[in-house]
């Protein structure tokens, strides 16, 4: 294994954009780069680059005092939040279709791909906020593996976590480091533990939660860590499957108070209870593969893995992560007053997503999640 290599979950391998605008109507600040600023300004003043019509009386670029590092400009937006390179008849990116990927400010290059590149490789998962994304989950042409080399993400410096030669590896437990291989193990572990076939996405929590406190009794010298994760029970645990909301309040409300104040929505969980066990549990049993699908991409490429206490901290940000699916598919079958399906599990896939990875704050929520450790 390189340090040059890629690796993505095979699901998201050949990911590609397919339009949707999604994320550039969603009211976001993107950052421009000097280089970037300074290429597409003389793009605009020479009259090769425009904005959509509905723009056109704006100034494309916010100039202001108070910018994030390295960043000479934000792109404008319109009062419909969409960015004003955002060709509304056809969802395409204006600058990208008319001067190329590389004239993209970074953000739109690299969305919607979470990267963390550390002394293995990068590893590159997705935020399933994106339509796409959110898509793939419930595909069924490939089976659920790590995949080196995908086709989606050729070698390259994506921004994300990066993890230096000075920088410890993740913990096992709180006094306990973990080497690369025992990592690794550990990773393509919870990987193959959410593509058993069949299984619930709470049988799947259970087993990782054993697994994990087995293996924090590891110690070095009779053998290494990534055979102790082989030797970890092949068989899974059995637990019923969710029969209420109940259970998923607390931890959601944990993600929701990582979030700052002024993006944080208003309270709407009342009531999602009823509608969880009316709407919900009927067709969660459906719909196992999906789910365990979105909490491989949360156990692989994870930065919790490194910003937490061990791994008892990864299992418990698995566990938030499904909650905050459930209080979402609650939500989306409330809204669209039917049971769930695939349609409405995607849309709360997308919801989830834009919760943890665009909203909350992730050292906030890896701080919150180590307390599995005690």
């Amino acid at each position: 294994m390189s340090s040059t290599d890629v690796f993505a979950l095979s699901i998201h391998a050949d990911y590609r954009c397919r339009h949707s605008g999604a994320c550039c109507s969603a009211d976001w600040d993107v950052p421009v780069e000097l280089p970037v600023y300074r290429s597409l300004q003389d793009a605009v003043a020479l009259g090769h680059l425009r904005t959509q019509e509905a723009a056109r009386h704006l100034e494309p670029f916010v100039l202001e005092p108070d910018l994030p590092a390295d960043a000479a400009a934000m792109l404008e937006r319109t009062d419909a939040g969409e960015c004003v390179f955002l060709e509304r008849g056809t969802k395409l990116c204006i600058v990208h279709r008319d001067m190329g990927e590389a004239a993209l400010p970074a953000t739109c290059r690299y969305f919607p791909r979470l990267a963390v590149r550390d002394g293995r490789g990068t590893f590159i998962t997705l935020s399933h906020f994106c339509p796409t994304a959110a898509s793939m989950l419930f595909r069924d042409d490939c089976p659920l593996v790590i995949v080196s080399g995908p086709p989606a993400f050729p070698p390259g410096d994506y921004e994300g976590l990066i993890v230096t030669s000075d920088d410890l590896p993740p913990l096992l437990s709180p006094n306990m480091l973990m080497d690369r291989a025992g990592y690794s193990a550990w990773e393509s572990h919870m990987v193959a533990r959410c593509a058993e076939s069949g299984i619930s996405p709470e049988a799947v929590l259970a087993t990782l939660e054993r697994d994990a406190r087995l293996l924090r009794d590891w110690k070095p010298g009779r053998i290494a860590l990534a055979d102790a994760v082989r030797d970890l029970p092949s068989h899974p645990e059995c637990v019923v499957s969710t029969v209420a909301l109940e259970g998923s309040l607390p931890l959601y409300e944990q993600v929701m108070r990582a979030v700052p104040d002024d993006l944080r929505p208003p309270p709407d969980e009342s009531g999602l209870d009823r509608v969880f066990s009316d709407l919900v549990r009927p067709g969660w049993s459906t719909l196992f593969n999906p789910l365990n699908r979105y909490l491989a991409a949360k156990a692989f490429a994870s930065w919790t893995a490194y910003q937490g206490r061990g791994i008892m901290t990864i299992v418990r940000g698995l566990e938030a992560a499904l909650s905050v699916v459930r209080v979402e598919s609650a939500r989306q079958c409330r809204n669209a007053a039917r049971a769930l399906d695939a349609e409405l599990l995607r849309d709360a896939f997308r919801s989830a997503d834009f919760i943890l990875n665009h909203l909350a704050v992730g050292e906030d929520l890896a701080e919150a999640w180590s307390a599995a450790e005690s």
